[in-house]
């Protein structure tokens, strides 16, 4: 086979990973069984021959303290409810940082690109994997609206080794149930999602502490939380 030969089948294979898409209007109504990233951590175990650990418990958005998901949008997406699915202002600063940098870091992700990436992806940082997340996150907007795509995420999100969502991270730290958490615990919890591996080990802990506590300014400088809810300690 000539080297152009393969150019031209390498180009073809990207277009079709790149242009084909999941039928994410599914998840109107369906709640996804698992993610791609609980298949590749179970998958990171096996490897290492531990046995993979599964914990997830479904909620519906109602049950789930607001303090948690206004925690999560200070946190991780405070444009959340303007975006079409991509902050291209956080995006293009975050394309800034790198050229300076000389190094290959997107950061900027909104929530429902995270989402794409933790039902479909991998964490890779693959430019062409990006395109993908952009394309799906898109779609998603359209399908799904920003109420469904804030409870999918919140349901899926990876809170610690095999702990994932809301409810099973709220019971594993708090053992209190996703409805009833505090703004502290919320913002704590908030506090673990860049890194929830790294974040939860107890040396870091001093870490998330002042972590949740910037959390917590931002969700009163945003009017998500009364001046009476804030710890006189903030």
């Amino acid at each position: 086979m000539t080297i152009g030969a393969c150019f031209a089948g390498a180009m073809i294979g990207v277009a079709a990973y790149v242009l084909w898409l999941p039928d994410v209007a599914g998840l109107k109504r369906r709640n996804p069984a698992e993610t791609s990233l609980m298949r590749l951590r179970e998958l990171e175990l096996k490897k290492l021959r531990r046995k993979p650990v599964r914990i997830q418990l479904w909620i519906p958005f109602e049950r789930i303290s607001p303090h948690l998901k206004n925690a999560v949008i200070v946190a991780e997406d405070g444009r959340f409810w303007e975006h079409q699915g991509i902050d291209w202002d956080e995006f293009e600063a975050a394309m800034r940082r790198n050229w300076e940098k000389r190094r290959l870091f997107y950061g900027a992700s909104t929530i429902t690109q995270q989402l794409a990436k933790n039902l479909y992806l991998s964490p890779s940082k693959n430019p062409v994997r990006k395109a993908k997340e952009f394309m799906i996150a898109r779609e998603m907007e359209e399908r799904l609206g920003k109420r469904r795509i804030l409870e999918l995420y919140l349901n899926v999100a990876e809170w610690g080794q095999g702990i994932y969502g809301a409810q099973a991270a709220s019971l594993h730290y708090f053992g209190k149930p996703a409805s009833d958490l505090s703004p502290q615990e919320a913002a704590t919890l908030a506090a673990l999602l860049p890194s929830p591996a790294r974040y939860s080990k107890a040396r870091n802990a001093r870490y998330v502490a002042r972590m949740a506590q910037t959390i917590l300014i931002r969700m009163r400088a945003r009017g998500f939380l009364p001046p009476e809810e804030l710890p006189a300690s903030v």
